[in-house]
């Protein structure tokens, strides 16, 4: 595990992030992307649920892989936020200015989930766990580490996590400043992700959006092996207080970032 970071847990408190999937067109390609880049296998897919897969890493569940049923739907990476009623949570969405893209509904006997967006359309999940709670790998390599968003009212972001979920915006940390700070939840010491403001830099063009991070035992080598797989780099490595950090894009489009210790 990383210090400062993601902690995992069996039963996951409310508003820690609890679960992350890929949307891609060819779920083939993603699984020999994204197993050869992690170390991960996958389950059959789900007929039921239109073949979603799960990923594992050494036989714990890492994050989820599934086909796009519709061809205009992003390809992209979707944090999932944990709550233990999520009709609540869309109610408390609604309340602090968000929309719900998706109403609540039960996923089997699994769990109950719901999409939304922040009021300036960020998207997001929320999982209300029945059999399936969620990640059961955190903060190794090859598995889910932490959630940024990028943002271009850093402030609203907080007012509305903090609503919605009880994130606190932590000022007083090493890694914080105007532009970026780190969440945590109420009562916790440790962070979950945190907010980061979109530069100029940033096309007018990029919508505000959650960024799924995951742990690799070394920079260098997740790079190299990305961009042979057909992948490219998006954000150039830099150093975070947790180490190096990097944004990656497989070679169906959907961007994810990578960590690696210090």
């Amino acid at each position: 595990m990383i210090q400062g970071y993601f902690v995992p847990m069996t039963a996951f408190a409310a508003g820690a992030p609890c679960w992350a999937d890929v949307m891609l067109p060819d779920l083939e390609a993603g699984k020999r992307f994204y197993g050869e880049l992690f170390g991960w296998t996958f389950s059959a897919g789900s007929a039921e649920h239109g073949g979603y897969t799960q990923a594992y890493r050494d036989g714990r569940a890492a994050a989820g892989l599934m086909p796009k049923p519709d061809g205009r739907l992003p390809t992209a990476w979707t944090i999932y936020f944990a709550t233990p009623d999520a009709a609540r949570t869309s109610a408390k969405i609604l309340e602090a200015g968000g929309r719900i893209v998706s109403e609540a509904v039960p996923v089997g006997d699994l769990g109950t989930m719901l999409v939304a967006t922040d009021p300036t359309g960020a998207v997001f999940s929320v999982w209300q766990a029945g059999t399936h709670p969620g990640f059961e790998v955190t903060g190794e390599p090859g598995a889910y580490v932490r959630t940024g968003l990028s943002t271009r009212d850093p402030q609203g972001a907080d007012a509305f996590y903090g609503a919605v979920f009880g994130f606190e915006s932590v000022a007083d940390s090493p890694a914080s400043d105007e532009r970026f700070r780190p969440w945590r939840l109420a009562g916790q010491k440790e962070e979950i992700g945190g907010r980061a403001l979109m530069g100029d830099r940033v096309p007018a063009e990029m919508p505000p959006h959650f960024t799924v991070c995951f742990l690799v035992a070394a920079m260098d080598d997740a790079v190299r092996t990305a961009t042979r797989l057909g992948g490219r780099v998006t954000a150039e490595p830099i150093t975070t207080p947790g180490g190096p950090f990097a944004v990656l894009t497989d070679n169906q489009g959907a961007a994810f970032g990578v960590l690696s210790p210090k």
